[in-house]
């Protein structure tokens, strides 16, 4: 019989890899989508894109706290569900309104998997375990997210568009009935707790507006009203969140947990590094389709040392940080991609393919030994009645780092590309436009120019990180009681030194 811990590690694995598969494994085939299938205008096949990472980044946070009130296993399997369902949908679209309804059922159900997948973990696995549980679950993430564009390539080739949601049935099903069967509530349920209504309201309403008014920004200007409304009411309500949570008696989020060095620090490299290299296969994808001219299976072939070298690093660097920590090994990781930044930012456009594999490997083994080390130490430095909570935290991190990055790349494409050829990128016509290829060049280089600092900064925040786990203050000898901060049913790790 397989012990517990395992069959949750697999379940919860398999459910992060496809829910990341599914952010990326449409963009290859967006060309394909747009030929084929009716009322698919660019702006409806960027959103068909974008509307999965938006509902799921939106919705992580809620959903953690709700699954430290309702039990992370019961919320994790019904994630499950709506997952494999929003993907039938999304195979029987007849038109583009009906696959962008599918994919926003589908990003429900992926922010289920990824609010609750860290902490149903981290609950089963002891401390001098979860870097490497935790290590080979950031693989599965990373990887599905960079390995959709392979896949993404070779079944919309092969078997058309609507193969790659057919990829998620089999395996959506048989993950829902194991998981119903066989993982295990370890954490109880919170008794009497009521949901904070006010606070899921303002922080999914705020979170949405700025998420969207990024976006499009990045491709209609940052002038038009509906924009400037959005990136104005956005933040403001984001700001009242804020306030609302530190006033009623059960909040949606734990402020206090900011009280936690480690779990800050943790949190911010993570997200920084996410902005860093969020948009990187979006914009190779334009680099072999767009100006190289390469098919979109040949495309995602080529992006394989990456997924290849995060696959490697991050299982060893998971299993290594149990016994030394996150803080150099990260940093060095950090530093790693640091050097393959600079690779990419004096490629020139007909430069050699080692060259840049060489710096998709150092990008990838560099990611891979930051990812996993920083997770494992960010989600044992709270205490386990907060689990889903920091786990939601740290996800929507990472996932606004990658839609920030995505704003970011429209951005600087646009302004170096013809629109005309970035909706023929999009929708697989020929454009009439000649691409500068120069200007290209010159934007991919800011990109990754943009993408080095930042994670120069996420390796400064790294080496900023408290204590590695957390520990219940011990009771007082008086008989008195142990103090607490609001929020938290033991005190919050105190703001160790290095």
């Amino acid at each position: 019989m397989v012990e517990p811990k395992w069959v949750t590690l697999s379940n919860t694995t398999i459910g992060t890899f496809m829910a990341l598969l599914d952010s990326s494994i449409v963009l290859i085939s967006l060309p394909t989508i747009g030929r084929e299938l009716p009322g698919t205008s660019p702006e409806i096949l960027l959103w068909v894109v974008l509307s999965y990472s938006v509902v799921t980044t939106t919705l992580l946070l809620a959903f953690g706290r709700l699954s430290d009130m309702f039990g992370r296993v019961r919320l994790y399997t019904a994630g499950f569900a709506i997952f494999t369902v929003g993907s039938l949908f999304a195979s029987l679209a007849l038109d583009g309104g009906q696959l962008l309804a599918a994919r926003v059922f589908q990003g429900v159900g992926a922010g289920f998997l990824a609010s609750t997948s860290a902490a149903i973990l981290t609950d089963a696995f002891p401390p001098d375990e979860r870097g490497r549980a935790l290590g080979l679950n950031q693989v599965a993430a990373i990887s599905g997210s960079i390995l959709g564009l392979v896949l993404g390539g070779i079944l919309t080739t092969e078997l058309g568009w609507r193969s790659i949601f057919w990829v998620n049935l089999p395996v959506g099903a048989f993950g829902t009935v194991w998981a119903y069967l066989r993982l295990v509530e370890r954490h109880p349920r919170e008794p009497r707790t009521q949901i904070d209504w006010i606070g899921n309201a303002t922080f999914g309403v705020g979170l949405t507006l700025s998420l969207v008014g990024v976006t499009l920004g990045a491709l209609d200007g940052w002038t038009a009203a509906p924009i400037l409304v959005a990136l104005t009411v956005g933040p403001a309500l984001l700001a009242v969140f804020a306030v609302v949570e530190r006033r009623v008696p059960h909040p949606m989020f734990d402020l206090t947990l900011f009280r936690i060095r480690t779990f800050v620090a943790g949190n911010l490299a993570a997200g920084l590094a996410s902005l860093a290299r969020g948009a990187f296969t979006f914009i190779m994808v334009f680099y072999f389709q767009g100006l190289l001219g390469l098919s979109a299976e040949r495309a995602g072939i080529l992006l394989i040392p990456l997924s290849a070298a995060f696959a490697i690093a991050g299982p060893v660097s998971g299993t290594i940080s149990d016994r030394t920590g996150a803080r150099f090994l990260g940093t060095g990781g950090l530093l790693l991609s640091v050097s393959g930044f600079l690779l990419l930012v004096t490629f020139p456009a007909d430069g050699p393919y080692p060259v840049l594999a060489l710096a998709m490997v150092l990008l990838g083994v560099g990611q891979g030994m930051f990812a996993a080390p920083n997770r494992a130490e960010v989600m044992s430095s709270v205490p386990a009645e907060r689990r889903g909570v920091a786990a939601g935290t740290g996800t929507t991190f990472l996932n606004a780092g990658n839609l920030g990055s995505l704003a970011l790349g429209f951005t600087v494409l646009a302004g170096v590309v013809p629109r005309a050829t970035l909706g023929a990128v999009f929708s697989g016509e020929p454009s009439s436009s000649p691409l500068d290829v120069g200007a290209f060049m010159a934007a991919l280089h800011l990109l990754f120019s943009v993408g080095l600092v930042l994670t120069l900064a996420a390796a400064l925040t790294n080496l900023l990180r408290g204590r590695r786990e957390y520990r219940p203050a011990p009771p007082r000898t008086d008989g008195g009681p142990t103090a607490a901060p609001p929020g938290l049913s033991a005190p919050a790790a105190p703001r160790a030194g290095p």
